[in-house]
């Protein structure tokens, strides 16, 4: 490569290294910048590595300048890119369809059931109503739909836990509301429905009454006196019916072109008692397309989201809102979510079974697709709520790739996360002539600091990365080394075989001060070792162990005998 090339190579890497580190405010990366440099400059794509080399010397200049630095420096060598970075940072975007309808004033609601903590895809619905109530200045509503105690009977601990990761996730309901504590207003309404000649109660079996119904017939209780079904319907609400006995119908149009539609039950009979000990005695419980009809309602909600597979839920309900003079919400229908890197199912009583078998250690094992698992593994809400987002509110449905959390994740916490060696599957070799002791940036950031790695006579590199006999390689921030049978010895050479491409760069630990480490992954748990400061670092902080990913710390020990444990977050 001529020196001219080399110069303009230099040149346009150094501009996108420093906008990728500015407007991200944290290291600039490789990677991030070698796409936009080759798009821009198809003429450097034949250079290959040797691109790629001089890039990898430019971020590292980049990375040891100082933030203000940084931007100084953009603004000296591009004005233009500089300043239209910040004009895009001015004007403010939105990755979601705007609402239908009118939104001068915004209520939406999250209506979850409390079945259970929420898998990732639950993460969708307040990630997406959060911000519109941010967007539209609007409010946001939780409503545990909780009137099912048998076929999805509620969990007391997942209340909690629910808000406490909508709160993770960076939003603060404006009101919390539970279906369960309601029951006397959903009889108040019924009685209405009632005496409007839109409910009857029906004592058919559920298999008779689904024959009558697809073949578009009446059920005989249709045409029972309004007297008479508020009789039975007190009844039901005193409990006098066992399970299955008696129902109350919304009468809509026995004619109706979709069958789902006909005469759709609002009421039925349940023996088993309600968790909550408030709702405990009740028997007569509404289905859930009346009671959530009742509650957007009464509580203002002016936009509903819900999935496509729901569509027949918003027709039901139009037909209670037609007997109480109501006007129906605005409705946005979307597509279901999948999420890849996954081998358990989107689901709660899946999620609930691999746990009571043993296979996974509760709701935040790394192995598990829930939001309480990202949370432990230190992936910010923020995070989760950009990717989901990005989906934005298709009636297809949609695949969401854990790549794109993680992407937004790496941007937000590389920037504060301090870098330690950690090696896994680690090989033992003695070391001769070496210094007292190494060290390393605590950050590509230099204002950071530096940590201190004593160093002994041997040390521990990760088996993969051992040299052949008689091979060099670079110990970081150490030196070279070449490899004589069990030993690793000093050879002298200077950074440019580094530069060169001629020596790998290693992480390594001295073994002597090592202390044990496990981490929890994906995949499943992994035991190595650590440099000695890491054991400084604090509870709930991410760092990046050099070269493996960036993990979330869970617990120190003050035994050495003891592993400190980490969560594996992302490369």
């Amino acid at each position: 490569m001529d020196d001219e090339l080399q110069r303009a190579i230099r040149q346009a890497a150094e501009k996108h290294a420093l906008l990728n580190a500015v407007k991200y405010e944290s290291a600039a990366e490789v990677s991030a910048v070698m796409g936009p440099l080759m798009s821009e400059n198809p003429e450097f794509r034949s250079q290959g590595g040797k691109v790629s080399r001089v890039v990898s010397d430019v971020v590292e200049d980049v990375n040891s300048q100082t933030p203000t630095e940084r931007r100084a420096h953009l603004e000296e060598t591009a004005p233009e890119a500089l300043a239209e970075l910040e004009a895009e940072s001015d004007e403010p975007t939105h990755t979601l369809p705007a609402l239908p309808g009118d939104t001068s004033r915004v209520r939406m609601r999250a209506a979850p059931n409390p079945n259970g903590p929420w898998h990732i895809g639950h993460g969708r619905m307040p990630a997406v109503i959060g911000t519109y109530k941010d967007r539209y200045d609007g409010s946001f509503i939780v409503r545990f739909d909780d009137t099912d105690p048998e076929t999805k009977r509620p969990d007391l601990d997942a209340y909690d836990a629910i808000l406490d990761d909508i709160n993770y996730l960076g939003f603060e309901p404006d009101d919390v509301i539970y279906a369960s504590d309601r029951l006397e207003t959903y009889y108040e309404h019924a009685r209405e429905v009632i005496a409007a000649e839109g409910a009857y109660t029906c004592s058919c079996s559920g298999e008779h009454f689904s024959a009558l119904k697809n073949n578009a017939e009446p059920c005989p209780h249709r045409q029972k006196s309004v007297t008479k079904t508020q009789e039975e319907f007190e009844r039901m609400v005193a409990g006098e019916y066992t399970a299955g006995e008696m129902v109350l119908r919304i009468r809509t149009d026995i004619n109706h072109k979709n069958p789902a539609l006909r005469d759709w039950v609002g009421f039925r009979q349940i023996d088993t008692p309600h968790p909550r000990e408030s709702a405990s005695e009740y028997r007569c419980w509404p289905m859930l397309d009346f009671q959530s009809a009742i509650d957007d309602h009464l509580t203002g909600v002016t936009h509903i989201i819900r999935g496509i597979d729901l569509q027949d839920s918003a027709k039901r309900q139009e037909f209670l809102y037609d007997y109480l003079e109501w006007d129906y919400p605005e409705v946005v229908h979307w597509g279901h979510i999948q999420v890849d890197a996954y081998d358990i199912a989107l689901s709660t009583s899946t999620i609930k079974q691999e746990i009571e078998a043993g296979r996974l250690n509760g709701w935040g094992d790394p192995r598990a697709p829930t939001i309480q698992s990202l949370r432990r593994r230190g992936i910010k809400g923020d995070a989760i709520v950009e990717a989901m987002n990005e989906l934005g509110t298709s009636t297809n449905n949609v695949e969401l790739s854990m790549s794109s959390i993680y992407a937004n994740n790496r941007s937000q916490v590389d920037r504060d996360a301090d870098r330690y060696f950690m090696i896994r599957d680690g090989t033992t070799f003695s070391l001769r002539d070496g210094p007292p002791h190494a060290t390393p940036p605590l950050h590509p950031d230099a204002d950071r600091g530096t940590r201190t790695i004593p160093v002994g006579d041997s040390v521990q590199i990760e088996s993969a990365d051992v040299p052949q006999e008689g091979e060099r390689v670079w110990l970081k921030s150490l030196g070279c080394v070449r490899r004589t049978g069990d030993q690793l010895i000093p050879t002298g050479d200077e950074l440019e075989v580094v530069q060169s491409g001629a020596v790998d760069v290693i992480h390594w630990v001295d073994t002597e001060s090592a202390i044990p480490v496990e981490m929890h992954t994906p995949e499943g748990t992994v035991s190595g070792v650590a440099e000695p400061d890491f054991q400084q670092t604090s509870p709930d902080t991410v760092v990046q162990f050099e070269r493996i990913g960036f993990a979330r710390v869970d617990d120190h020990t003050e035994h050495s005998a003891r592993p400190s444990v980490v969560y594996w977050t992302h490369s």
